[in-house]
């Protein structure tokens, strides 16, 4: 298990009761932290204090901030992807100033804009969650281009299931920036790894009655660490997420993100490593090691601060839904 948790009296603050701020409970609690979790509907905060054994709060964050202001520090926003926005304002409103808030952090550009410039007006520190970059086969993956002398080159796939996502119980502007609010996952991922890039060409084409911004999107460029990278998309056809990874030495394979597969130079075997992944096993999968660094987020590197995420959308989000240069 992961130690050193800072500030344990500090009473974390919890927003949402959906299935992800479950998730966080319950790496919360494991951590035997102190938190108070706030929803909105009366009847699904009774389902979650029941299946959780703690108190809940319903009602919503406005009127539990106004009830009880300056009780929190910390805040970990896990509610809809329409409300993110809304919600990380208020706390940081209401004097927050450590929010790690779930990716893509805001529905829209001019959101995340409005959260920028109240975050740097409290000099607050907002995180966007993106718990990939904490998986125990990530980890290890760094660990061996580390010792092969870094990336060579890099090709990643964010391929969505459309005859899944469709039938999703999801508002309209969900859907519709299912790009931003989901594949940014593996793109965030891939260019964690790699550098962000100085050269990006991107290609897209076709549509979806969910998403009208595209269907189809292929690219590629040079990092700013001199890694070639590609990338392919196709939410028409079959596919799944994946990144592979060339050093010198080896071919690295993240397919699903949650493992991780290797081919060694001269060989065309490729083999399952074995990962220390209990706590991906124990728990949704990053989830853990992601609140560890939140909490210890002076000391890590691996968080996305939201002004670097910000970048990311208008720099490399942006140019590949929009298939510009």
């Amino acid at each position: 298990m992961l130690n050193n948790i800072k500030n344990l009296k500090e009473n974390i603050l919890l927003v949402g009761t959906g299935n992800m701020a479950i998730e966080y409970a319950k790496v919360l609690q494991s951590m035997n932290l102190n938190f108070t979790m706030v929803g909105r509907s009366k009847q699904r905060a009774e389902i979650v204090s029941s299946q959780l054994k703690i108190p809940v709060y319903s009602g919503g964050i406005k009127n539990y901030l106004e009830l009880l202001p300056n009780r929190h520090r910390y805040a970990i926003v896990a509610v809809n992807i329409e409300e993110l926005a809304n919600v990380t304002e208020l706390l940081l409103d209401s004097g927050i100033n450590y929010i790690l808030v779930e990716k893509p952090g805001a529905l829209y550009l001019k959101e995340l804009e409005n959260l920028i410039e109240k975050t740097n007006k409290i000099d607050a520190k907002v995180f966007i969650a993106y718990n990939r970059r904490f998986y125990s086969s990530v980890l290890k993956a760094k660990e061996i281009i580390d010792r092969d002398g870094g990336i060579k080159s890099i090709v990643f796939e964010f391929t969505e299931w459309s005859h899944v996502v469709s039938n999703l119980n999801k508002s309209k502007e969900a859907l519709e920036q299912w790009f931003f609010g989901n594949s940014t996952h593996v793109i965030d991922l891939a260019f964690y790894l790699s550098g962000k890039p100085k050269e990006l060409i991107c290609f897209k084409k076709g549509s979806l009655s969910w998403h009208p911004s595209g269907s189809t999107f292929v690219g590629s460029g040079i990092t700013e660490n001199n890694v070639l990278f590609s990338y392919h998309a196709n939410w028409e056809a079959p596919g799944r997420w994946g990144i592979e990874i060339m050093t010198n030495l080896h071919r690295l394979y993240l397919r699903p993100l949650e493992e991780l597969s290797i081919q060694n130079i001269g060989s065309l075997e490729i083999k399952k490593v074995d990962l220390l992944d209990n706590l991906d096993k124990e728990f949704k999968p990053g989830l853990y090691r992601q609140v560890h660094a939140f909490l210890n987020s002076e000391k890590s590197s691996e968080l996305l601060p939201i002004n670097e995420h910000y970048s990311n959308y208008v720099n490399i989000y942006n140019k590949i839904v929009e298939g510009r240069n």
